[in-house]
């Protein structure tokens, strides 16, 4: 898939402005509070329905407007597709592709397939375990409807589960809750279990290369199972051994809620003690072989989204995640055009 224009109109500090993109690698370059970011994050926003930088949809729209308007163009080899957004201050936003208004965020997921990092993205590695399930979670969003879904119903039925917790419930009554949240969990489970496994296979590669020849191991970490079934049985019976220490605390602690991906390079966990080049070499691996996977699932290539990352990396790292680039639609912020030699359309902001 490739972005081929984005419009935009009232949208942060642009009044209005049209961005062609082409095959490749993309930049906005600019001075700092220019909207490079702006541009960046509306792009996202057409592809997962959110903004990365807030859960406040009312603060992309300019102080002085009542609506803000997001149009992406996309072309891919089975034909093009386009993604409207209206943001309003005084109802919630509308989204349209092709014309054609949905009602469910659902039905957006893999029209615009995105991956970005930004500087927060050192939180997949160093912060805690939300970030990391936040990750898994949206890159299987945009490629199964179903897992999306699924999803949601999970947060309702543990939503659910933990009210009745906090009313002091009995066994009886939390045990239907039991079964529908490990129903749902074990689906969640085993998809993201599989994700990961998948996405080592690139990530261990990426990682290698640039960081030069550093091992890199992922492992999730959740209750055991490899069957649906298998992972169904063991969340009752965590439920039952927990019951106790949910009713006490008035949460339930066991789930897809608060699983985790371990990370370690060379046998050391880097979510504890790697180092803050480690960190963000773990992070953009991550990135990168998020956007490999997904243009295997998809059959076509998300667009990806590079906020501000090239300050933070040393010429060699540069070099090497330039190179690494070829072949994907890459949108990129920096505050310079020196690309080391690499074909990059600039666009001034």
């Amino acid at each position: 898939m490739i972005v081929r224009r984005l419009k935009v109109k009232d949208y942060r500090n642009a009044r209005e402005r049209t961005v062609e993109l082409k095959d490749g690698r993309n930049a906005f370059v600019g001075a700092n509070a220019r909207g490079k970011t702006n541009l960046l994050e509306a792009i996202y926003f057409a592809g997962i329905g959110k903004s990365f930088r807030t859960p406040r949809d009312k603060e992309l729209i300019n102080r002085d407007c009542s609506r803000a308007f997001i149009t992406v163009e996309t072309e891919r080899d089975t034909g093009n597709e386009t993604v409207k957004l209206v943001l309003d201050r005084a109802a919630n936003k509308r989204v349209a592709v092709n014309d054609v208004p949905i009602s469910r965020m659902s039905e957006l997921m893999g029209v615009c397939p995105v991956v970005l990092f930004c500087p927060e993205g050192l939180k997949i590695v160093k912060e805690a375990p939300a970030d990391r399930r936040r990750f898994m979670d949206i890159a299987l969003c945009q490629v199964s409807k179903t897992y999306f879904n699924l999803l949601s119903r999970y947060d309702k039925i543990l939503q659910s589960r933990n009210k009745l917790l906090k009313s002091g419930g009995s066994r009886n009554a939390l045990a239907p809750w039991d079964i529908l949240a490990a129903d749902a969990g074990a689906g969640i489970i085993k998809s993201r279990r599989g994700y990961i496994s998948r996405l080592a296979v690139h990530a261990q590669s990426l990682h290698e290369y640039l960081s030069g020849g550093e091992k890199l191991e992922l492992e999730y970490e959740g209750v055991s199972g490899e069957s649906v079934d298998e992972i169904k049985s063991a969340l009752l019976a965590k439920y039952e051994s927990d019951y106790d220490n949910d009713v006490r605390q008035k949460f339930t602690h066991t789930g897809p809620h608060r699983d985790d991906i371990k990370l370690s390079v060379d046998g050391t966990d880097v979510r504890s003690f790697g180092s803050q080049g480690q960190q963000r070499t773990v992070a953009l691996s991550l990135k990168l072989a998020e956007m490999k996977l997904l243009t295997d699932t998809l059959g076509t290539s998300p667009v990806l989204l590079l906020d501000d990352v090239f300050s933070e990396l040393d010429c060699k790292r540069r070099k090497k995640l330039l190179a690494v680039l070829d072949g994907f639609q890459t949108v990129i912020t920096s505050t310079d055009a020196d690309f080391d030699g690499f074909d990059v359309n600039v666009i001034n902001i």
